[in-house]
């Protein structure tokens, strides 16, 4: 089930990042997570959304995604400030290379990796994401994956989500932190 690039090492405190597709669930995950561990948690959207005083789904739609990627990079920038917290970052966050290298460099980046089907499930319970106006969610996250998951896959820990208890997927974590 769990997937790492090496063996479990215990956590040494530095922010831990939750990385994957839309619906993977690292906000939900991430609040679990965080609290088992007794550390903060910072959903990144709610943080680009807080500082630019409108939704995501506003911000691309008056200012492009562009815009939003870049507003995003400065906020996760400000988040990975070397305390130990539990960040839930968008599903793009990642794909950026100067946010990717700061993750990397001064973060435990974690994929929550799912299959398109468990995906669609999901995202289809709202109405909020942008990249799923008026498409078809399963076509438009197989898509993604393609696009993105290589960059996913440079997270050190990878952890699959299911169609499962969170709780599943907390304890795959807090495993592979060596925790």
């Amino acid at each position: 089930m769990l997937q790492s690039h090496s063996p479990p090492e215990p956590w040494t405190g530095l922010p831990i990042v939750l990385v994957g597709l839309m619906g993977a669930g690292k906000s939900t995950v991430g609040r679990r997570l965080a609290a088992r561990m007794r550390l903060p948690f910072v959903d990144a959207d709610n943080e680009i959304e807080a500082a630019a005083g409108m939704s995501v789904a506003d911000i691309f739609e008056k200012f492009g995604e562009a815009h939003f990627r870049d507003g995003e990079r400065r906020v996760i920038a400000r988040l990975i400030d070397g305390t130990p917290k539990v960040i839930a970052t968008g599903g793009g966050a990642f794909i950026n290379d100067d946010t990717r290298t700061l993750i990397l460099e001064q973060a435990i980046a974690i994929w929550l990796d799912a299959n398109a089907d468990v995906l669609a499930d999901r995202v289809q319970r709202r109405d909020s994401r942008p990249l799923l106006r008026g498409r078809n969610p399963r076509d438009v996250l197989i898509e993604l994956a393609k696009v993105r998951n290589p960059f996913y896959a440079m997270a050190p820990i990878r952890v699959p989500s299911h169609h499962a208890p969170h709780e599943v997927t907390v304890n795959a974590i807090l495993k592979a932190l060596g925790s």
